[in-house]
């Protein structure tokens, strides 16, 4: 009889989401490497499209009850379930959840319990789940925490940026102390989590992009005014949104003619029209919402320049290193952004594109205005950050090796084709 091939669970947050990109494209690399995966997703998607690569992974896709009072009965006879077939295992877990409220009072510590308990009891019998993987450091990592300790499963964890700078360092240090293994994907996020104290050793890889779908210009375009303007970015805090539209507001007060697209969606629409409003820019900045990734390329491929405002936001959350900065300089098109978290490991500057000061839309204006104007060296930073993009942020290098960390920490036997050269990208692949 034919052994059934062991089975990793990506516990993720959403599914799929379009701003998410990095982590589908990461399942389809590691399905083509032969790994085998379940997708447990926390919530439905919120998005009516997805990007097409979508379609090209196998994975089942399950969902957890997202909400506790619809669907109460269920979570309760599963848990119940747990508790007389295992009750040690449910009371280890459950002194857990008691001591981790504890020191947050957030009763959302009781609802992953009771999503781990549904998980364990109804989708890992037959699963042949042999590792939980949780993307992400907050809710997916606390369900995959729970579900480790009812099944004994082991758990691993990859973080990524809010998830690591707005949790309680006491829960997070917790979850990296009883994890096989931790990832995360800048080396600015590495130091961080390292400093925490954990003896769990924690592995940076960069999440990289598809070079098959991101491409430089046969023939280098000079850009004349109106010139063309591109943010893509979630409208929230972290994002300096505001900050960029008021650089907007500088470049028109020094006559510089120009077009701004923002794509992206959040909560800070409103505050961001009335913004633009204010500031006379109807007519410059245009607000398209979510687009799909075919649309967004072609944004870039239409772009003289790409922007952030990245901050640090109250709360602590910032960004790790934004794809939409690896995708931009993959296309030809330079980049201005501030010098925070992770973005000067890919935007070094003065070479692959132009760092400014946090909280300076006047800095962001000037850098604007330079890599419009100054054509030698805006070809110059657009020759050397499609090289950067090549040799640190190609995923066809970059999945390999997180495929053998993958496959040493959940100690695959027998691996999958981690260890063996990737093949030029196929047809569909182009």
């Amino acid at each position: 009889m034919k052994k059934k091939m062991s089975v990793v669970c990506f516990l993720l947050k959403g599914y799929p989401r379009i701003s998410e990109t990095f982590i589908s494209n990461e399942i389809l690399e590691l399905e083509r490497l032969g790994f085998k995966i379940h997708i447990i997703s926390m919530r439905h998607p919120r998005e009516s499209f997805a990007h097409d690569h979508i379609r090209k992974i196998r994975a089942r896709v399950d969902y957890l009850p997202s909400r506790i009072r619809p669907h109460l009965k269920v979570l309760l006879t599963h848990n119940l379930h747990l508790l007389v077939q295992a009750p040690r295992r449910y009371g280890r877990a459950l002194r857990k959840a008691l001591i981790r409220w504890m020191r947050t009072r957030k009763s959302a510590t009781f609802k992953h319990l009771l999503q781990a308990g549904y998980l364990v009891d109804h989708l890992l019998p037959g699963s042949n789940i042999v590792h939980f993987h949780a993307h992400f450091a907050h809710s997916p990592t606390s369900v995959a925490l729970f579900a480790s300790i009812l099944s004994g499963t082991p758990f691993s964890f990859f973080a990524h940026a809010k998830d690591i700078y707005t949790q309680d360092i006491r829960q997070l240090r917790e979850k990296m102390d009883m994890a096989a293994f931790v990832m995360t994907c800048t080396r600015y996020n590495q130091n961080t989590l390292t400093a925490i104290g954990s003896q769990t050793p924690v592995d940076c890889v960069y999440h990289g992009i598809n070079l098959a779908y991101f491409f430089l210009p046969q023939k280098a375009k000079i850009p004349c005014p109106p010139y063309r303007l591109l943010t893509v970015a979630r409208f929230t805090e972290k994002k300096g949104l505001d900050l960029v539209i008021r650089a907007m507001a500088l470049l028109k007060q020094r006559g510089i003619d120009f077009s701004h697209t923002i794509i992206g969606e959040g909560d800070e629409r409103k505050c961001l029209e009335q913004q633009i409003h204010a500031l006379g820019l109807e007519h410059r900045i245009t607000l398209t919402g979510t687009l799909t990734h075919a649309a967004v390329i072609g944004h870039y491929t239409r772009a003289d320049l790409f922007l952030l405002g990245c901050r640090i936001a109250g709360n602590g959350d910032r960004d790790g290193i934004p794809n939409v900065i690896a995708e931009s300089m993959a296309m030809g098109v330079p980049v201005v952004a501030p010098k925070i978290s992770g973005i000067p490991e890919l935007l070094v500057h003065e070479q692959t594109g132009l760092l400014v000061v946090p909280e300076d839309p006047e800095a962001l204006a000037r850098a604007c205005e330079r890599l419009l104007l100054d054509h030698p060296f805006r070809q110059r930073v657009i020759k050397t950050a499609r090289k950067k993009v090549e040799d640190c942020f190609d995923n066809k290098r970059l999945i390999p090796d997180l495929a053998r960390i993958y496959a040493r920490g959940m100690k695959l036997c027998p691996l999958p084709k981690a260890s063996r050269p990737q093949m030029p990208p196929g047809k569909e692949d182009r």
